[in-house]
């Protein structure tokens, strides 16, 4: 194990090919757990960006819900950020921001329905191995038509990372 969250844990794991993966295992104690599942499905299937962590696979049953990612070599943003002995330096930071900012862009206006995320912290920015920021963790982001402009719902976003126009939609 990883690390985990509100809806799970996060295991490494291995493809016969050598590959090293994150195997996302949740919940299903959780009532929240199923929705969340189904959301970031939808959402991760039908999104392609080089800032997004790619889903190798789902696996589901009655008793069983997981997704297959890929595996970041360098954690996430969360554990550089706060700690005493992981140092990023000026270009380091200024590249992950600009590498969230146009993961942003894309899922706010670069599709036909845009994705907001409602859960936008360090913890879900990952590190692949050359610090290339990935957006992670969809599972409580909202899907917008065009005619979804109001659209407000419950949701469970991390207090003081949701932001004021996040929140309208985050409810």
């Amino acid at each position: 194990m990883i690390g985990f969250g509100s809806f799970g844990s996060v295991y490494k794991g291995f493809l016969r090919s050598g590959i090293s993966i994150d195997v996302k295992v949740l919940n299903l104690q959780l009532d929240a757990v199923f929705k969340s599942f189904d959301t970031e499905c939808e959402v991760l299937r039908s999104l392609r960006h080089r800032n997004l962590v790619k889903v190798i696979t789902s696996c589901f049953d009655l008793d069983f819900k997981a997704l297959v990612l890929e595996y970041m070599d360098n954690g996430s943003l969360e554990k550089y950020l706060y700690s005493y002995n992981l140092f990023l330096d000026t270009m380091q930071r200024l590249s992950i921001m600009i590498d969230v900012a146009c993961t942003l862009e894309y899922l706010h206006h670069g599709r036909l329905s845009p994705v907001i995320h409602c859960d936008l912290k360090p913890s879900n920015v990952l590190l692949d191995e050359d610090m290339v920021a990935h957006l992670s963790d969809f599972g409580i982001s909202k899907l917008l038509s065009e005619d979804e402009s109001d659209l407000y719902t419950k949701t469970f976003a991390t207090l003081g990372y949701i932001t004021p126009s996040t929140s309208l939609f985050c409810i």
